[in-house]
């Protein structure tokens, strides 16, 4: 069997990004970004959730942390916008995965 070419630096940015991808609201913050033309509140994410602002607020928290979203302070309010560069480690993934089917 041949030996797969993966660094652990890639493994661990797949770790990352997928563990932060894993729950459906942290996907669904990441479809209305992707929707939006520019940044979003945190209260407008909050409104398009059903979950208490305690909740998004941990979940943004934690796609932050992924570099998945990058926030941004404006006055008291926080801007959240999409870092569509991070969303290449899912597309490296799937290419990763497309080389061992072909």
């Amino acid at each position: 069997m041949k030996k797969i070419a993966v660094s652990k630096k890639e493994l661990g940015e797949y770790e990352e990004v997928f563990r932060a991808l894993a729950h459906a609201s942290r996907r669904h913050i990441i479809v209305c970004l992707s929707q939006k033309d520019g940044p979003m509140l945190g209260g407008e994410i909050a409104e398009q959730l059903s979950c208490s602002w305690p909740t998004t607020t941990g979940h943004l928290q934690t796609l932050e942390k992924a570099g998945l979203v990058a926030v941004k302070k404006q006055g008291r309010e926080q801007l959240y916008t999409l870092n569509l560069d991070r969303l290449d480690v899912v597309q490296s993934w799937i290419s990763l995965l497309n080389k061992g089917i072909k």
